[in-house]
């Protein structure tokens, strides 16, 4: 295998990677993971130009911040459920004189059903 198909392959594949993380595709990046990992790989043993990297470079970095962006909204949403869990079990409000007071949601042992 020499340099320039690998190079034109993790090309690619940043492209691919690119697409799966505006789509949201999750399971495809783990797939991609793989791959760009065992192209990474035979990078590592070859000498490569500063030409040869850095369109690559830039591809990385621009999914890097792809990949920063998403987790951040992944935590976000996981945040905004966990309130919404506590809320639901207790609120927490303050009386005329400014004392918290909790709330309790009362204990419910049916399922609920919404359509």
């Amino acid at each position: 295998m020499t340099e320039q198909p690998v190079t034109k392959r993790l090309k690619t594949l940043l492209d691919a990677e690119r697409t799966a993380l505006l789509n949201g595709d999750f399971d495809r990046l783990s797939d991609l993971m793989e791959e760009k990992q065992a192209l990474a790989d035979v990078l590592a043993e070859r000498p490569l130009t500063a030409s040869d990297v850095a369109p690559l470079r830039d591809g990385l970095r621009r999914n890097q911040e792809l990949f920063d962006q998403a987790m951040a909204g992944i935590r976000n949403v996981a945040a905004r459920i966990g309130d919404l869990n506590r809320a639901r079990r207790a609120t927490d409000t303050y009386d005329a004189h400014g004392k918290r007071q909790t709330i309790d949601a009362p204990a419910s042992k049916r399922l609920e059903r919404r359509a």
